[in-house]
């Protein structure tokens, strides 16, 4: 059925007549019992008793009363399809670190909402290696993260983040000087997840200069400068954390203390809503060229 036909019935019930429903709705009257014998075919039941008066049979009256809502839900089901073909509705599944999340995002998001202000994105912050198998199982669209070590998918740089050692300046006389990656070794790390990639870059820098400290894992990063506060130790983060002035920075040499950040993808992107994923995408690179020359 079609939306001529549900309007050819409802003019009838209106009209009272089929003539009378072929001059509102401008159509020949032949037109009028052609729609309505097309659907009652579709439907497999009689919707009038054959004469002069439109007279409804009993499966009429009870279709009949459903009319107006079939045809005002048909409205809104081609409204919804002309707002999918134009990417004004759906939603967005995108994976980011913590650092993109407390740092990029909430301005990205700002810009986007301002021009797609009726899309859903749904944000799930975790390592990289968690946001990998995440779109290796198609749970999300793309994710802003490091590049995995095992990784098959495309990985579009936009910057490098450094690792930073922190401590809290409360418990810096208990922890002593440290000025050399070797000094590590007196002190316990807290450091994100052994899945981490700067966890995992720490331990090659670690296992080169035969260190290796005794540390507690931690699986958000952002939680470590609460634990450094109450607990002496040295705190292994991203140089983009956001720290108080409760905390320093202990200037500690590696040998390759940085981690390319940016855009992990599918190999072959999914279609729908394609081109608002690149608006949110170009935002993203925007925002990260502001970010990293400010």
């Amino acid at each position: 059925m079609d939306l001529k036909e549900l309007k050819a019935f409802q003019a009838i019930i209106q009209e009272g007549t089929f003539s009378k429903a072929a001059q509102k709705l401008n159509y020949a009257q032949s037109t009028i019992t052609n729609q309505i014998k097309r659907l009652e075919k579709e439907l497999g039941f009689q919707l009038f008793v054959r004469g002069w008066e439109a007279e409804l049979t009993p499966s009429g009256q009870l279709f009949a009363k459903e009319i107006d809502q079939l045809i005002l839900h048909w409205h809104f089901v081609l409204e919804q399809s002309q707002k999918l073909q134009k990417e004004e509705i759906g939603t967005l599944n995108i994976g980011v670190i913590e650092p993109i999340a407390a740092t990029i995002l909430p301005s990205v998001l700002q810009t986007f909402r301002r021009q797609k202000p009726n899309i859903t994105c749904h944000f799930i912050i975790g390592n990289t290696d968690f946001l990998h198998k995440l779109l290796l199982k198609g749970e999300l669209d793309f994710a802003i993260s490091g590049e995995p070590v095992m990784n098959t998918l495309p990985f579009e740089e936009l910057y490098k983040e450094e690792m930073s050692f922190i401590i809290a300046k409360q418990q810096a006389d208990q922890i002593g000087p440290i000025s050399l990656i070797k000094d590590l070794y007196e002190q316990p790390l807290i450091i994100g997840g052994e899945s981490c990639l700067y966890h995992i870059k720490l331990q090659k820098e670690l296992s080169r200069i035969n260190v290796e400290p005794f540390t507690y894992t931690i699986s958000q990063i952002s939680a470590i400068p609460s634990f450094l506060k109450k607990f002496p130790s040295v705190g292994v983060v991203l140089s983009s954390t956001l720290l108080s002035d409760e905390f320093v920075k202990v200037p500690i040499e590696m040998e390759d203390p940085f981690i390319p950040i940016g855009i992990l993808t599918h190999k072959e992107p999914h279609l729908s809503l394609e081109n608002t994923k690149q608006l949110l995408l170009d935002l993203f690179r925007q925002e990260v060229e502001q970010f990293t020359c400010s």
